[in-house]
């Protein structure tokens, strides 16, 4: 072989190793282009028909394949009209920022698209619905939170996450523990907030009881030890007053009733200081059970948190006032 031959394709090699992996992929990356094309047609044939399940699910595919930005807006398109309001607003919010990075010829192309998805998401912002998930005190560590099969980060627990309207599956599952579903309904717009239960997971023992809980132990402990306390006063009074009448006025013969022998007035003095504490321990009892029994109906449940759970609402406080004083107590419904 010639000298300059061999010396022009030890020069053109580098090249060709360079090439030779483009030209192998290109095949690959033309029917990658096709199958998307196809998706794209048979997914907008699809929801022109009114069928968007099917028509959204072909447009998503063609996108994933080959990402342009005419099928992420035609998904927003086929996603509001099915529906899927948070999913739509999303969407059209990743193609207005994809178009910000494309050139002004490819903007050009885009035409009205970038004006019909601003006054879309314009429309669709207050009709989405938000979801916020949250596990129970005590909950497990490394319980898993599921939404519609899909992971839950435990960062995003308790934080509102926009969401379709429509009937949602949520799951929870403690480490070896069984899966425990509840299922979530939401209107477009509403907004909601559930804390989940979790199967297995460990009952709360007496030293977790929640301040409130143990207020309303003391509360009521206070109000029984007031109302034994004024019972057996007032029952030692009652037996001073029968030695009143026997050892005061008519019951030693003298006419004034309030003089008394040394045994009448002791009987006076004692029948008095008890009679006072039979007072105040009844006033102290009633006053710590109902306290109790506030405090008791006004707390929280964790069934008003569950979807589905019919609410206990209690509130405390003035139920009427008027110039003859005020009516403290609690009304609400079950």
């Amino acid at each position: 072989m010639p000298q300059n031959m061999t010396r022009r394709l030890r020069r053109m090699a580098p090249l060709a190793l360079v090439l030779w992996p483009l030209a192998a992929a290109t095949p690959a990356a033309a029917q990658d282009s096709a199958a998307a094309e196809a998706l794209f047609d048979r997914g907008l044939a699809e929801m022109e028909a009114g069928r968007y399940e099917t028509g959204c699910g072909a447009i998503a595919e063609s996108h994933r394949i080959e990402p342009k930005p005419g099928a992420l807006f035609t998904l927003a398109i086929c996603e509001s009209r099915w529906g899927r309001v948070a999913s739509a607003f999303a969407h059209f919010g990743e193609y207005l920022a994809l178009h910000e990075q494309l050139t002004p010829e490819q903007k050009r192309r885009q035409g009205e698209r970038p004006k019909v998805a601003r006054e879309e998401r314009e429309k669709l912002a207050p009709l989405v619905p938000e979801l916020a998930l949250s596990l129970p005190p005590g909950a497990p560590a490394g319980t898993v939170v599921k939404r519609d099969g899909r992971a839950v980060d435990s960062a995003a627990l308790g934080a509102s996450e926009p969401v379709d309207p429509g009937e949602h599956v949520v799951s929870t599952q403690a480490p070896g523990g069984p899966v425990q579903e509840t299922r979530i309904h939401l209107a477009h717009g509403e907004k909601k907030r559930v804390e989940l239960l979790v199967s297995g997971a460990p009952a709360p023992s007496a030293e977790r009881l929640s301040g409130r809980r143990a207020a309303v132990y003391a509360a009521g402990g206070v109000g029984v030890a007031g109302l034994v306390l004024g019972g057996v006063t007032g029952a030692l009074t009652l037996g001073k007053k029968s030695v009143v009448r026997d050892h005061c006025g008519s019951g030693i013969g003298l006419s004034d009733p309030t003089a008394c022998d040394p045994t009448g007035l002791d009987a006076a003095e004692s029948a008095s200081t008890t009679g006072l504490v039979s007072t105040i321990g009844f006033g102290v009892g009633l006053a710590g059970l109902g306290a109790a029994a506030v405090l008791y109906l006004t707390e929280p449940q964790q069934s008003d948190m569950t979807a589905g759970a019919p609410s206990r609402r209690i509130r405390a406080g003035v139920l009427a006032a008027g110039p003859e004083g005020v009516v403290l107590g609690a009304s609400g419904s079950w």
